[in-house]
């Protein structure tokens, strides 16, 4: 499943899915627009995931959930809490981060 953020309110989804990883990005950012059809794809085949596209820069208590320093970032939800992120436009990167929660 795959969510895009329309309000600050990406704690609830991850409270109420076991499995979540989400894409931080921004509308200026250049490598997250690289990234958002990788992270779509991702989403189309994990069908066991949430995944979320958020607005770093429209949803402050959003992004306070992960270490957001560069952008795009992604990260690992599992159980409610965070498991794992990275800041990357490399697409190996972000599989391995999302195989991370599905091979448990």
């Amino acid at each position: 499943m795959l969510l895009e953020l329309e309000q600050d309110n990406l704690q609830e989804i991850i409270d109420n899915n076991p499995n979540v990883v989400v894409q931080y990005s921004a509308s200026w950012c250049g490598n997250c627009r690289i990234m958002k059809p990788k992270f779509k794809k991702e989403a189309s085949q994990n069908e066991n995931i949430t995944f979320v596209l958020a607005d770093a820069e429209k949803f402050p208590e959003s992004r306070k959930l992960a270490d957001v320093s560069n952008l795009p970032t992604f990260a690992s939800f599992e159980k409610g809490k965070i498991k794992n992120q990275v800041q990357t436009n490399k697409y190996d990167l972000l599989k391995d981060l999302i195989s991370e929660i599905t091979h448990n």
